[in-house]
């Protein structure tokens, strides 16, 4: 091209032999060329760009690669066989920005990246502002935890009944997967009830908290099929009756840790809060929104702020998950570490926090 070996002499020297930086410099010199004149180019001038950059950039260093592949990722017409080099590279720095808004990747190329490449790019795949059937069905049995919650995320997923059969049965474990499932546009009544009936309490309780008035009929109506006798999770629990009996334990001095933990591993809800808030200071109802946020943080806080053991603490994290469930063994992990490296002194800061606040501003963390 005349103008491109007028900006950058012996760029054939370049092509041929330069090393790294030169290379590096000639992309960045070149990809300018085009990216002023991109908005009028026919193909034949396409063609050419993509020729010249296909032969300098496989020997450039990465950050050159990983900037032009960010340069790129905006243009509609941006040289094809370039982009097809540069997302499949296996540095997520590089083929990232191709693979979450490049719209010259197509539905077969990202497909066939799902299949083969890591959880980054799969991430990076569910980030897309558009994302087809073939595309998600790859991505919901492929992806890791954090993929599959992207994925369900995104508003601009579109996916099968294999696709969302897969979700919903990952959704049985995972309370934050089971909210952005329930709350998706498009989930038909049959798989409300599949996913309603695969999760727990506290996030059946949290959907319904979070659905508009229709959506909250459509779950009753589901829950009422699911059990056989009409549900309602708008009922407000009655803390009274537990109050009292965690009181008259206080005034004994038998309240401690280990009648927390009988009430927890009992599944006495009530009990455990009422014990809960008495130990902590903060009240009741702030307690009840805690056990009922669908993330273990907050307990974990709770438990090392007022001093209680992990076996107390995992005992919380199973009661909010109701009778006859129990958390996956890779969260309890997680939660574990969490709770060995919280330092107590911030965990005291959030407790004095939770002490002060109206239940209503008390949200989980």
């Amino acid at each position: 091209m005349v103008v491109a070996h007028s900006l950058i002499p012996g760029l054939e020297e370049i092509v041929r032999s330069g090393d790294s930086k030169r290379r590096g410099d000639a992309v960045r010199k070149i990809s300018d060329l085009f990216l002023l004149g991109a908005s009028r180019f026919q193909q034949a001038h396409i063609e050419l760009f993509d020729g010249i950059l296909t032969s300098l950039v496989p020997q450039t260093e990465t950050e050159a690669r990983g900037e032009l592949a960010e340069r790129l990722s905006a243009l509609i017409n941006a040289p094809p066989q370039l982009v097809a080099m540069l997302v499949r590279d296996d540095s997520i720095e590089i083929a990232g920005p191709l693979l979450r808004r490049s719209p010259v990747v197509d539905e077969a190329t990202l497909v066939e990246l799902a299949k083969l490449k890591g959880q980054p790019h799969l991430l990076a795949i569910s980030s897309r502002s558009a994302v087809s059937p073939p595309i998600t069905d790859v991505i919901v049995r492929r992806g890791d935890r954090e993929v599959v919650r992207r994925i369900a995320s995104n508003a601009g997923a579109n996916f099968s009944h294999l696709g969302y059969a897969g979700l919903i049965r990952r959704a049985g474990d995972d309370g934050v997967l089971a909210m952005a499932v329930g709350q998706r546009g498009d989930l038909a009544p049959p798989q409300l009830k599949d996913l309603l009936a695969r999760s727990v309490e506290v996030v059946r309780r949290r959907l319904f908290d979070a659905a508009t008035p229709e959506q909250r009929a459509a779950i009753n109506r589901v829950m009422a099929e699911i059990t056989g006798t009409p549900k309602h999770l708008s009922i407000t629990r009655d803390f009274a009756t537990a109050q009292r009996t965690v009181q008259k334990l206080h005034q004994a001095d038998d309240l401690n840790e280990g009648t927390l933990l009988r009430f927890a591993r009992a599944h006495q809800y009530e009990e455990t809060a009422a014990a809960l808030a008495a130990m902590s200071g903060v009240r009741i109802a702030t307690i009840d929104q805690l056990l009922k946020g669908d993330r273990d943080d907050p307990i974990l806080i709770l438990g090392k702020s007022i001093g209680i053991s992990w076996a107390t603490v995992r005992a919380l994290m199973v009661l909010r998950l109701g009778p006859g469930r129990s958390p996956a063994a890779a969260d309890v992990e997680e939660a574990r570490q969490n709770f060995e490296r919280l330092v107590p002194a911030t965990a005291q800061r959030v407790l004095t926090f939770w002490q002060t606040r109206e239940p209503t501003s008390a949200m989980p963390l």
